[in-house]
């Protein structure tokens, strides 16, 4: 077996976004090779409802497909469709826009005003651009979670792992999207596929994701006792870390323990003209959802 080489390891960057969204986006509005057929990851979590309340209003997405997980509080959602419904914490909403659809994301926060979700953008290939919309929204207690003898726990929501399957389907990228938790000190590998394009996103703990070389982790500067001082830091909370080729990843837990998303998919390798929630192939098709917006044939009707 190949170990996947460590091709870089970035913080999530501060962002705000829909009506005033606070949240860390990992990846994004970037270079679209560089994760293909992934567009787009963001952590948004708050602990007070200034940070989220305000939401994510109407708004209008095509060509993709959007991935929503929630791990506290709730997110109330409804589109152009007339679909509505609330996605509670542990629940995930993989949404495929296709052709074209109108909606609106309300976060809420728990007991506590706590609120924590991501939200993944997966492009479509040109043969499915345009296909009816569809929605799959899964309850956190029909996500399967297999527990090893370690105490290192996934849960499986979409692909395969460890005799468990996620019950996502019919996505065009056919990821695999699992939530790790491995206890602390545990050094665990996982296998995944050679060739698809795979990364990590640590949000809880700290841990080193090796590769034949020992690993180092981050050069970052720290204060320490009133001093700048250069250190090498494990891949901590909100840090993505993406992968080259191979058959497994191994990762060594913190003395906490650490927990991370780890989502792969195969690359669609198409040209990307892409103009906010709206991803296309060519600039004419671009064109042709701006003039769809503005004359009202965005939506298209039902066959």
């Amino acid at each position: 077996m190949s170990l996947r080489p460590v091709l870089e390891t970035r913080r999530a960057q501060p962002h705000i976004e829909g009506a005033g969204v606070h949240l860390h986006r990992a990846f994004g509005f970037g270079d679209p090779s560089e994760q293909d057929p992934f567009l787009l990851f963001d952590d948004f979590r708050g602990d007070h409802p200034d940070m989220y309340a305000k939401g994510f209003p109407w708004h209008p997405h095509r060509g993709i497909e959007t991935i929503t997980y929630v791990l506290e509080g709730e997110v109330e959602h409804g589109d152009s469709l007339g679909n509505s419904g609330v996605l509670g914490a542990g629940s995930v909403q993989w949404m495929t826009a296709g052709s074209g659809i109108l909606h609106q994301e309300m976060p809420r926060g728990n007991a506590a005003g706590q609120m924590h979700g991501f939200q993944l953008w997966a492009n479509l290939p040109s043969s499915l651009k345009m296909t009816a919309p569809r929605y799959q929204d899964i309850q956190g207690s029909d996500i399967p979670e297999v527990v090893d003898d370690d105490g290192t726990r996934i849960k499986v929501i979409m692909g395969k792992m460890w005799g468990q399957t996620g019950p996502v389907d019919g996505i065009a990228a056919d990821p695999q999207y699992l939530d790790i938790s491995v206890p602390p000190g545990v050094r665990k590998t996982f296998k995944v596929d050679t060739y698809r394009q795979t990364f990590a996103y640590v949000f809880a703990g700290a841990g080193a994701f090796s590769d034949a070389s020992a690993p180092e982790g981050v050069l970052i500067e720290k204060d320490w006792q009133g001093q700048e001082v250069n250190i090498r830091d494990l891949s901590g909370n909100r840090t993505l870390v993406r992968f080259g080729t191979g058959e497994e990843i191994t990762v060594q837990a913190g003395e906490e323990g650490v927990r991370f998303l780890l989502v792969s998919g195969a690359p669609i390798r198409e040209p990307v003209a892409w103009h906010g929630p709206i991803v296309m192939n060519t600039q004419e098709e671009l064109h042709q959802a701006m003039r769809d917006l503005r004359n009202g044939t965005f939506i298209q009707p039902a066959h």
